[in-house]
């Protein structure tokens, strides 16, 4: 599952991978495509260890009583020295930490790729625009 509106509004600055840790119902649901992405950030509890909130991963239709809450808060994850890094980078004015992408490793492993972001502006945003669109009619004009 991918969060496209997250590189329209964001350019990123470095990216990782973190796991996740999650409950019976969750895994069985992210290996449906049952994934909300879009309105996800992460953040840090007093503690040092990095949350994901917002990130919606829908009930497992078969799940009993058991079954988990759409949209709890998730914990990450990353080394000590990549959480050491995130958290100096995000002192820093209008940098966050988004999710990117979410994915099952080869191991059955749910990854989330996270990055470290900084909000685009609106001529950014047009730039990025026009280069798509220039990028297709090369693409067209090379198929003829």
């Amino acid at each position: 599952m991918l969060n496209r509106r997250a590189s329209y509004e964001y350019s990123f600055l470095a990216k990782y991978d973190a796991g996740m840790m999650l409950q019976g119902t969750e895994i069985k649901s992210i290996r449906e495509g049952n994934v909300n992405m879009q309105d996800g950030f992460c953040t840090f509890h007093p503690d040092g260890s990095l949350w994901v909130h917002n990130l919606s991963i829908s009930q497992y239709t078969l799940g009993t009583y058991n079954n988990h809450e759409p949209k709890r808060e998730r914990k990450l994850l990353l080394n000590k020295k990549e959480l050491r890094q995130l958290a100096n980078k995000t002192q820093e004015q209008g940098v966050t930490i988004i999710p990117v992408r979410l994915f099952v490793n080869d191991r059955g492993f749910a990854k989330l790729e996270i990055a470290l972001a900084k909000g685009k502006k609106l001529f950014d945003k047009r730039d990025d625009i026009k280069a798509k669109d220039q990028k297709r009619e090369m693409d067209r004009a090379r198929e003829y």
